[in-house]
């Protein structure tokens, strides 16, 4: 059988262009993040099965890579094998985020950390996913989450760090949309839904960007919902008709206590005033304490598919990316499954590939990058002269300058080329028959 040269679909090879940049942005958020707290740490790659399938991950759990037993553990499952014991073939999968795994690092290490406990973490993860623009089945993630703390202050915290990165990456004019789940919930519960139906009717909600308002309605009907329930519901949505026509009409930062504080009038007993407040609160110490050009904006349409966030919720828009470059909320519940004891957590994720992928196409160079310097040396130089070429490179190198050096091919034309592409502006020939400088 032929070997295949091309990657695995839904995965990619990185060339050195793209290479320099993811690393420089690597260097820059671990510079931006440590400088507010955070430390670096590391889980595995590969997660227990019972822990990627514990009804966390929404519908990330239909897309996990599983890892299948091995050794004698396969050879019994396969005998033993049933439709109904199918499952037991594998007993762990490729993790599909970082946040589970964090989870159950902080609950078998906690003894061993401080508290709060602010976590900056880095690392492929894995998708079954239909690849697409910016979305690939393998990609990296990066996440800064704060374990232990109750207090609204680590939300403000997380985004602040967030958006101070960005702006370090020349972004601007981005979004910062926020909401909270006991609000969709409250909303929910005060239109007449039942509990037992919110996540059905948030997945509906999420789609208000594509499909608008009349969509979300027509799908709520044909759901089997009542009109009277779904238009009580869709009422407490300030869309105008031009978020008909696709605009988002979301409060920003100005007039997002207005609405709050509008909602928490409608909804009354099903929204405590504390929830609504904090949110307030959060959007005021962001735009207060900000270091990059963004706004905030309450969108109550804003769910998040992850069904473990339990409070505030946050994701980054960007138009020229045209959808979410990251996000995050407040997951108090999760580390509880480990330990049987209730633990505050909150995090955010940047869409790595995503913001990699916009540097790429607004033609992002790296600030500050060193000289780079090619030396192309005639084939068969003599002994003497390449120890002079050697030593001329350390030289170089030890003054804080890139050398490569490669042997000069045929096609020379074409190998100069390829080395200006790669920043070598300064190319030096040497040849047998001339004297080295």
């Amino acid at each position: 059988m032929a070997m295949k040269k091309k990657p695995v679909t839904g995965m990619k090879d990185i060339l050195p262009k793209e290479m320099a940049i993811r690393d420089y942005a690597i260097g820059l958020i671990k510079e931006t993040y440590r400088s507010f707290g955070f430390t670096s740490m590391e889980t595995p790659a590969v997660e227990h099965i019972e822990n990627l399938t514990s009804n966390q991950g929404g519908e990330n759990e239909k897309l996990i890579f599983k890892i299948l037993k091995r050794g004698e553990k396969l050879d019994a499952a396969v005998e033993s094998l049933t439709p109904e014991t199918a499952g037991n073939l594998t007993d762990s999968g490729l993790r599909y985020d970082l946040t589970l795994p964090l989870s159950r690092y902080y609950a078998n290490n906690e003894a061993n950390l401080p508290s709060p406990f602010k976590a900056l973490q880095m690392g492929p993860v894995w998708r079954a996913d239909r690849p697409q623009r910016g979305r690939y089945r393998q990609f990296m993630q990066c996440d800064i989450d704060i374990l232990g703390e109750p207090d609204i202050l680590a939300e403000t915290e997380l985004v602040l760090a967030t958006t101070t990165l960005l702006g370090r990456l020349n972004f601007k004019n981005f979004t910062i949309r926020i909401n909270d789940r006991r609000i969709l919930k409250a909303m929910a519960a005060w239109s007449g839904f039942k509990e037992e139906d919110y996540e059905s009717v948030f997945i509906t909600l999420d789609k208000m960007d594509k499909i608008g308002l009349s969509g979300v309605k027509e799908e709520l009907i044909g759901m089997g919902y009542s009109e009277e329930t779904v238009s009580r519901y869709l009422g407490l949505f300030p869309q105008s008709e031009e978020a008909e026509d696709g605009v988002d009409s979301a409060a920003n930062s100005t007039d997002a206590p207005e609405q709050l504080k509008k909602l928490q009038t409608t909804l009354g007993e099903y929204l405590p005033e504390e929830i609504s407040n904090n949110l307030a609160t959060i959007i005021a110490g962001v735009e207060g304490a900000k270091a990059a050009d963004f706004r905030m904006k309450f969108d109550p349409t804003l769910v998040r598919g992850m069904s473990y966030y339990t409070g505030p919720i946050f994701e980054i828009s960007m138009d020229e990316y045209g959808g979410s470059v990251g996000g995050g909320g407040r997951y108090d519940e999760m580390i509880g499954k480990f330990t049987g004891q209730a633990t505050p957590a909150v995090g955010f994720s940047i869409g790595f590939e995503r913001i990699i992928m916009l540097l790429l196409e607004n033609g992002f160079e790296v600030p500050g990058a060193a000289a780079k310097k090619a030396y192309l040396i005639e084939k068969n130089m003599p002994a003497d002269k390449l120890q002079k070429i050697l030593a001329k490179a350390r030289t170089e190198r030890e003054a804080g300058t890139i050398v490569n050096i490669s042997v000069m091919k045929k096609n020379k034309k074409f190998q100069k080329e390829k080395l200006a592409e790669e920043g070598y502006t300064d190319i030096t020939e040497f040849f047998k028959d001339r004297e080295i400088d």
